[in-house]
């Protein structure tokens, strides 16, 4: 590289001769450096893929193993002909390099059909797993140049313990004619789930067919699938509160001999997403999706504003006093306030915050017995002294909240804070998105996130949300084996590390949070990952009783009509209690 502004010049001497010596050239020493770290980064890379990509000193493989990688991860079906002739080498020379490949156990075969003669190529979980750890040493390799620090600073093999690799196909096909049938929910870690349906597919060896529903729509079709002779779907999505509803009533195939016989390590998963999916101490769903519900606050509205983040629900209606800008089109705090499921969940969540459950729980050294209701009949609390302090408080809340706050949903308050439009918010992590993701977003770099701000009895903590997968107790028997391999590969770290990679911020495995690949995608992961580890996560607030849904329900109903100012505090609760008592009754079990 040549420079003629260079401050730093080296003269190269030009032999005598009979002709007149032109002009001395000079060289900018910095960009001989430069020059130098590109080669030694060129170089680095030639070897690291050679190291780790291939098990001899014939580099011609490398096109052939990076065609067979890019196809995977693309969900394209890879066999030896194609892969031959997409690898640049004669036919011959693929096909032997494959067979060094496939001997090695970098290459793995699947059969396509029952007669094994026609079969695709993939990569091993020996490859992929190399694969991964090229890419760490690589953007380890990149950021020395970046920073200009010697490429070679480098060249140890790094550990890459702590990655997940990328999921392997499985060994065979999965047996479910008419391919896997799943029902899901309309959210972002199954829409990620959605988009990545073709390399699913290509692991799985099936078609997958999808259905996704909004939470209210999906409970009713699990419960009417439930009544078929024969289930429609191999695998569901169910919220955790609905497993004392749906595994009480006998619509879910008990897990634990499968989970044993899998070997799966439940210490991995969020313990409160695990118990949730419990019912009567069996297990009927795995996690697929753990979501924290926290305060979510503008950093720098509140440092302007000279406020500090609310620890109690108190100092949380000061903020949002302080912050509510109509004039600027700021509103204090936005809340799922739409009538029914949606402002039930808040009511819920805030009487816990309170320092009570939606329904008396036996209590227990760190909160309540959140599992209790398998075992006895329980009591609606619409009547205690928290659930009134709740529906004051909300009340309180309602001027300092947006226009619209009586059809706020889940997304729509997200919504309200990733534009600026809230200075808070209650959300969950499974909408952080919007916020933690989008640098358009005002919010973005600049939220602050806590656990629920607690009231005079309560305690500090982030009521637990999410999905189980599970299987429905109807499915046909001989579509169990693979409805159960499908189940736990959507359940495992790689693609829980998967879904994040590709939209979602809701992990329920602790070993997928310390990932450094997913920790490094947004701060919300790790805030999550250490309020699960502190036991500030908690599944009581909604607890897996049956029932539950519909004292959900009631309550955003009567509370809906307190807000409207159809009914006093005292006799929306008094209604709450006489309904609910109708649904949460010893006759109910």
């Amino acid at each position: 590289m040549v420079s003629a502004r260079s401050t730093r010049r080296t003269s190269v001497g030009i032999p005598e001769g009979p002709y007149e010596a032109p002009e001395a050239i000079h060289i900018d020493a910095r960009s001989n450096l430069e020059a130098q770290q590109v080669a030694d980064f060129v170089d680095r890379v030639h070897t690291q893929s050679r190291l780790r990509l291939l098990v001899d000193e014939d580099v011609r493989a490398i096109g052939l193993v990076l065609e067979l990688l890019r196809n995977h991860f693309a969900g394209r079906l890879t066999t030896p002909t194609s892969l031959a002739r997409a690898s640049g080498l004669t036919h011959g020379t693929a096909i032997r390099t494959i067979g060094e490949l496939l001997l090695h156990g970098l290459i793995v075969r699947r059969p396509r059909t029952e007669t094994g003669r026609s079969f695709s190529l993939h990569p091993s979980t020996e490859l992929l797993a190399r694969w991964y750890g090229l890419a760490k040493e690589m953007r380890a390799i990149a950021g020395n140049l970046a920073a200009g620090r010697p490429s070679r600073a480098s060249a140890g093999m790094e550990s890459t313990e702590a990655l997940i690799p990328p999921l392997a196909v499985l060994d065979a096909k999965l047996n479910l004619p008419r391919g896997l049938r799943v029902l899901v929910h309309a959210d972002p870690t199954f829409m990620a789930m959605n988009a990545l349906k073709r390399q699913f597919e290509l692991i799985l060896g099936v078609e997958i067919q999808s259905r996704a529903l909004s939470i209210d729509r999906l409970r009713k079709a699990i419960v009417a699938n439930g009544s078929q002779r024969v289930s429609d779907y191999d695998v569901l999505a169910c919220d955790l509160p609905w497993f004392g509803e749906m595994a009480g009533s006998g619509l879910l195939l008990p897990l634990d001999e499968l989970v044993a016989e899998g070997g799966i390590d439940i210490g991995d998963f969020v313990p409160d997403a695990v118990a949730s999916a419990r019912w009567n101490a069996v297990q009927y769903g795995l996690p697929v999706m753990s979501t924290a519900e926290m305060l979510v606050y503008r950093t720098d509205l509140l440092t302007e504003a000279g406020v500090a983040p609310p620890r109690t629900l108190a100092e949380l209606l000061v903020a949002a006093r302080i912050l509510h800008r109509p004039d600027r089109g700021v509103y204090g705090i936005a809340w799922n306030g739409g009538r029914g499921t949606a402002l039930g969940h808040t009511f819920m969540t805030i009487m816990a915050a309170h320092g009570c459950p939606i329904v008396e729980l036996p209590k227990t050294a760190d909160g309540y017995d959140g599992e209790a209701g398998a075992m006895m009949p329980l009591r609606p609390a619409f009547l205690s002294a928290e659930a009134r302090d709740t529906a004051e408080f909300l009340r309180a809340l309602m001027p300092l909240s947006p226009p619209e706050i009586l059809s706020m949903a889940w997304y729509d308050r997200a919504r309200a804070f990733a534009s600026g439009r809230s200075a808070m918010a209650y959300s969950h992590t499974l909408l952080a998105h919007l916020y933690e993701r989008d640098q358009e977003s005002p919010a973005f770099g600049r939220t602050g996130h806590l656990p629920h701000p607690r009231g005079p009895n309560g305690r500090h903590i982030a009521p637990l949300g999410g999905y189980a997968l599970a299987i429905p107790a109807n499915i046909a028997p001989e579509r169990i084996p693979a409805a159960w391999q499908a189940l736990s590969l959507l359940t495992s770290a790689g693609a829980a590390k998967l879904y994040i990679l590709n939209g979602s911020l809701a992990s329920p495995r602790f070993s997928v949070n310390r990932d450094p690949d997913v920790a490094a995608i947004s701060p919300v992961i790790g805030v999550v990952d250490q309020m699960a580890r502190q036991r500030v996560l908690r599944m009581w607030p909604r607890p897996p009783i049956r029932g539950i849904s519909q004292v959900i329900q009631i309550a955003g109903e009567e509370i809906h009509d307190m807000l409207l100012g159809l009914k006093s505090p005292a006799t929306a609760l008094t209604d709450a209690q006489r309904r609910a008592e109708s649904i949460v009754t010893p006759a109910a079990f």
